[in-house]
């Protein structure tokens, strides 16, 4: 579970519009709106991502993608963990010889 988001997304928007729209620096822009200057850096990197502005980071989409593909991997190499382990416990049953009960 993610943690929960510090800031609320309008905020988010709303610092990233000014920033892209009045060219001021970022800096500036995070001391007037009371955000920390490096998480409305991140937050206009990731923007311009998105947008098709930058090549050097994945977009959100991409990002989200990845993050469900991980977690499909994880639960398939744990599946296939469990059926490495039945198949042995199965082929030591077929392996083992039958005796016949005594009576």
């Amino acid at each position: 579970m993610p943690a929960p988001r510090k800031y609320p997304d309008e905020l988010r928007e709303r610092a990233i519009r000014e920033v892209r729209t009045t060219g001021r620096p970022v800096a500036h822009v995070a001391k007037d709106l009371g955000i920390h200057k490096e998480a409305l850096r991140q937050w206009v990197r990731q923007a311009e991502a998105d947008h098709g502005e930058r090549d050097d980071r994945l977009t959100s989409a991409e990002r989200d993608e990845l993050r469900q593909l991980r977690k499909e991997n994880a639960e398939l190499k744990r599946a296939n963990e469990i059926l490495k382990a039945a198949s042995v416990f199965f082929a030591q049953e077929i392996d083992r010889p039958r005796t016949r009960p005594s009576r």
